[in-house]
């Protein structure tokens, strides 16, 4: 018994679902949702079926059969395609999704979703609207976009600062504080932040020789601003270390043509004299130097030592001058009490009672002969009996 012919074949096509018909490998129809049985007799079939929830119609071919069989696809399938200066913003039910890079061809399903492509023309204009950065910038929209990192730049300019906006390498305008965002497309994009607060450098433990040659460590502080930003960005690859570098050789200068007494004697000189010196040379590049101070002055151990004898020494003669000084006013009081006590006999009696009141005082049991006057007159006297 011969076996049987088969000669029809049946697709089931869900309602989320197309499915797109080749006979023979060449394509025929679209097959809508239901049930279809196919003839067979003109050749064999082949049903491809594509789940339109997905949306996009992600298929190599995909172009080739929208520009070969574009009258019968366009009831279902819609395209768009990007120049080299697009970009496209893909939305799914008004909801921004991806982004399209330039050149980019993408088919879409009808029928499933509200779906469209704003297509923004970056030839000229790059950066991007302040709606779409809000999406694209932070928040929920940026982390589901597969490709917003590497499609956007996006910038966050605090206050007191100002962003220098570079494109291929050129500056093009300064940035006052905000959000701003650009496509990186076909060009090279770069945001230079500058802080315009006050700002602190310290030059620490520099190894430096006096006039007089005595090696210190200095520590040195400065404080300062940026006044032309555009100067800064233009003619300075590293601003601290630029301003490190003039601190460091101004405080060597200045430094070597003062001797360590000087230098201990007046700190605030050697201050003056680094802003001074180093004032017009930042202000060359657009920076403002408020202040600069010398925090510590360290001298080596033996020379630390050295200068200890030295004010030991000082303050040691400063005492035996002032106890000269003091002996000597001691001994001309003693020298004008005497010459009033000679001529005169009450002051002397009062001061013969002040010796007795002093002497009995240290005494605990006194033997009297001769009665009370014998104390009084004979026990203390300064004038020697005639």
């Amino acid at each position: 018994m011969k076996p049987l012919i088969k000669i029809w074949k049946i697709v089931d096509v869900a309602d989320s679902e197309r499915a797109l018909l080749f006979r023979r490998n060449r394509f025929e129809r679209v097959l809508p949702p239901g049930r279809h049985r196919i003839s067979l007799l003109s050749g064999d079939v082949r049903a491809e079926t594509y789940d339109i929830t997905d949306v996009v119609f992600d298929v190599i071919k995909a172009k080739f059969l929208l520009n070969t069989y574009g009258e019968i696809l366009s009831e279902y399938l819609q395209s768009y395609e990007l120049s080299d200066h697009q970009v496209g913003l893909f939305y799914r039910d008004n909801h921004l999704v991806d982004i399209l890079p330039p050149g980019t061809f993408r088919a879409v399903w009808k029928g499933g979703e509200s779906v469209r492509v704003e297509i923004v023309d970056i030839s000229e204009e790059y950066a991007i609207n302040k709606n779409v950065l809000g999406l694209l910038g932070r928040g929920v929209r940026a982390g589901q976009i597969r490709t917003a990192v590497q499609a956007i730049s996006y910038n966050e300019i605090p206050d007191e600062h100002i962003g220098l906006l570079m494109i291929n390498g050129k500056l093009e305008k300064m940035l006052q504080p905000g959000c701003y965002g650009y496509w990186k497309y076909n060009r090279s994009i770069a945001v230079k932040l500058l802080d315009l607060r006050l700002q602190t450098i310290d030059v620490s433990g520099q190894e430096i020789l006096t006039k007089d040659r005595v090696s210190l460590r200095i520590n040195l502080s400065g404080t300062y601003e940026i006044s032309d930003p555009k100067k800064v960005a233009l003619k300075l690859s590293d601003c601290n270390g630029f301003i490190y570098r003039e601190l460091q050789l101004h405080l060597r200068e200045a430094v070597g043509t003062q001797t360590l007494d000087s230098l201990l004697a007046d700190k605030d000189r050697l201050n003056i004299v680094i802003a001074t010196g180093i004032r017009d040379k930042l202000a060359a590049y657009g920076i403002e130097i408020a202040s600069v101070g010398v925090k510590d002055i360290i001298l080596p151990g033996d020379m630390k030592m050295i200068l200890n004898q030295v004010v030991e020494a000082q303050k040691e003669s400063e005492a035996n001058l002032i106890k000269r000084r003091e002996e000597t006013q001691a001994m001309r009081s003693l020298h004008n009490t005497a010459k009033l006590m000679d001529n005169n006999p009450v002051l002397l009696r009062l001061k013969e009672l002040e010796a007795l009141e002093r002497v009995s005082t240290r005494i605990d049991k006194i033997s009297v002969y001769g009665g009370l006057d014998g104390v009084l007159n004979d026990l203390v006297k300064l004038r020697p009996t005639a």
